[in-house]
């Protein structure tokens, strides 16, 4: 296995930990970077000063600006791009990628106009591509944390349980470990709107509520995730696992969450407009609420926190008035199936 070409595409944070774990391993490992500051860190000093600073990275693996020669010839592709430039990305590899090729989509959203997920976006800019052969990887995991041995599981989901398996070995080290399933559908829902939900996670903190209202925002959020997922056909009890609840507690809780961070500093009294310009990294959940909204709108799926999120930051709503809303909606069980 060791002979392996893989390709990563995305020099963030989350893919140059994929990269960094993928070349300690041994792996023939190329990772695509847009900047080209980025690519040069890595390249000289082994270090992404910009997403990952302060982190030494392996030398087995190369970053380019060429996206052609990382994607072509490849056995392995990793996308890790941000979810709103995932289509752009895939149109520039679809001309390099083999059909044998398996694909590996680390990226987390839903597309906003067409409310597809990443492996559905994928699938689309690259007909080549076998169905068989897209898998998902999602779980609780920050870069950071991965990119420094810390004991971490995800799970790889996919349409060919054989497929799904070789990457689970590709990835796992004793301090990653990988299960599979068989519901990719769910591990993407799961992965994209956690972040929604984490914004709101966020806002609370901000605005210093409390432990008791962060636990029932994030179990109710899980209730939210749940009910779109059944409508989409994923398995109930996918939610209950790594891409699901593990996600959603990382994300809601974990200092290192980009979107918690967006969200509590709106709850702090500060414009999205402003928090998105001081940001380098991409906070998934503001442009992956607008796509909740919408899909839940349409398919009549009730997601009232996530509803909330949206129009906190796209409609002005005073966190606080949006809290209100929530806290006085008519009275119900707790339990649903809908």
């Amino acid at each position: 296995m060791d002979d392996l070409k893989i390709g990563v595409v995305g020099g963030g944070s989350w893919g140059t930990a994929l990269a960094n774990l993928l070349a300690q391993k041994g792996f023939s490992v190329d990772l695509w970077v847009f900047e080209q500051d980025v690519k040069e860190q890595i390249r000289d000093k082994r270090e992404n000063e910009i997403f990952l600073p302060g982190i030494r990275l392996s030398d087995n693996f190369v970053p380019s600006n060429d996206i052609g020669r990382v994607v072509a010839g490849k056995d392995f592709l990793v996308t890790v791009v941000p979810s709103h430039l995932v289509r752009t990305v895939a149109g520039e590899m679809a001309p390099h990628v083999s059909p044998d090729t398996v694909v590996v989509s680390a990226s987390k959203g839903i597309e906003n106009k067409t409310h597809l997920t990443m492996t559905q976006v994928l699938m689309e800019m690259m007909p080549a591509l076998a169905p068989e052969n897209v898998t998902v990887l999602s779980g609780p995991s920050f870069a950071r944390e991965v990119v420094a041995n810390v004991p971490t599981a995800v799970t790889v989901a996919g349409r060919d349980a054989e497929v799904a398996v070789r990457v689970q070995h590709i990835f796992a080290t004793p301090y990653f470990r990988v299960y599979t399933s068989d519901d990719p559908v769910g591990i993407e829902l799961g992965g994209a709107v956690k972040n929604v939900i984490a914004i709101a996670a966020g806002i609370i903190d901000g605005l210093k509520l409390g432990l008791n209202t962060r636990a029932a925002l994030i179990t109710r959020g899980q209730t939210e995730i749940r009910r779109l997922g059944l409508k989409l056909g994923a398995n109930p009890r996918t939610f209950t696992g790594l891409a699901g609840i593990g996600d959603l507690i990382l994300t809601c809780t974990g200092n290192l969450s980009r979107n918690h961070t967006v969200g509590k500093q709106i709850g702090e009294g500060k414009s999205l407009k402003m928090i998105l310009s001081e940001m380098r990294m991409v906070a998934e959940g503001v442009k992956t609420s607008k796509s909740v909204y919408n899909l839940a709108c349409k398919l009549e799926v009730e997601m009232p926190i996530s509803s909330e999120i949206y129009q906190v930051l796209y409609h002005d709503v005073p966190p606080k008035e949006a809290l209100y809303r929530l806290m006085t909606r008519d009275l119900k069980e707790e339990l649903d199936e809908k």
